[in-house]
């Protein structure tokens, strides 16, 4: 009887199926047309799919209001191979010291740093001894003692790095209504990143024939508008370099902008040891994965299940 039963069913004809196609309705006859009308309307939607995407695509590259023009982001600046650019580099540390060197010699009488403690140069660009020396020239507010008063302080290697004015209203008034901004995540505020700061630094040069630089401005391509309130600081053999290296221009815009790299990310270094850990151990995990899936499955996998009808002599 349940072979019977089970013979009517395999022999039956499919029904058929109404299936969508577009905008109007198609009857299909049997699940092997059912399925060629799927099949051809999932490669109408891929299609579609691709093509949306690629006119997302060529909008970001081509309509996009972040490309830099001269008006609004200034010159497009090139991109340069700094050597902490690779997905297992880390940045020159020399350069960081050599650049923390140009920024407190030069950047410092008008940029502050507000984000980086002295702490954070500690085995990054200079010894223990070095960072309390040097926190230790400048002097901190610090209070209240027993009886209520304020006092000052050397600096330790937790405060922060001095600012050069005590506030915003006697920066604008010593630079002529501009205020110098806060250097701490530069290359994170400006589009083109380290790159713009080198260009901008090596960008200044006479303005061409017909643009007219207000008084008090300088001509330089990389900045918007062309027009920056300040000045070129960096001049061959500004400073003297501890360990010697030539102290052009070009090196000196290069290290500073390495320094202020570093201090818009300094966990950079330790980010990367962290990734590569992680990609290491997740390699072993997933092929431990895939051998235990393996071995569990294996047996239900590999497992083949016949049903036996019942003979004509079977009694009932």
């Amino acid at each position: 009887m349940f072979a019977r039963i089970s013979r009517q069913v395999i022999t039956k004809k499919p029904l058929k199926q109404w299936v969508k196609v577009g905008t109007q309705f198609r009857k299909a006859s049997g699940s092997a047309s059912a399925s060629k009308v799927i099949l051809k309307n999932n490669k109408v939607i891929a299609a579609t799919a691709a093509a949306a995407a690629a006119a997302g695509i060529g909008y970001f590259f081509i309509e996009n209001p972040i490309h830099a023009n001269m008006a609004d982001e200034g010159l497009h600046v090139p991109m340069y191979p700094w050597p902490h650019r690779g997905i297992f580099s880390t940045f020159d540390h020399a350069s960081i010291r050599r650049g923390y060197q140009v920024y407190r010699e030069v950047c410092s009488t008008c940029h502050s740093l507000d984000r980086i403690a002295w702490r954070n140069l500690i085995g990054v660009s200079h010894t223990l001894d070095e960072v309390k020396k040097m926190a230790e020239e400048f002097e901190y507010k610090d209070g209240p003692d027993e009886e209520g008063e304020y006092f000052q302080r050397p600096g330790r290697p937790s405060d922060y790095m001095p600012r050069p004015y005590p506030n915003d209203e006697a920066a604008r008034a010593a630079n002529a209504g501009a205020l110098p901004p806060d250097l701490s995540l530069m290359t994170k505020a400006r589009h083109g990143g380290i790159d713009y700061i080198f260009s901008l630094l090596t960008g200044y040069m006479d303005p061409p024939a017909g643009v007219e630089i207000r008084e008090g401005l300088n001509f330089n391509p990389y900045f918007p508008g062309g027009s920056i309130s300040m000045a070129r600081v960096l001049f061959d053999d500004l400073i003297e370099y501890e360990d010697g290296t030539p102290a052009t221009s070009s090196q000196m815009a290069k290290d500073v902008a390495t320094f202020l790299s570093w201090a818009a990310e300094p966990e950079h270094d330790d980010r990367k040891k962290m990734g590569v850990k992680a990609i290491f151990i997740l390699s072993i995990l997933t092929g431990l994965s895939l051998w235990l899936k393996r071995f569990r499955w294996t047996t239900l996998k590999s497992r083949r299940i016949v049903f036996a009808p019942p003979s004509k002599h079977t009694p009932k």
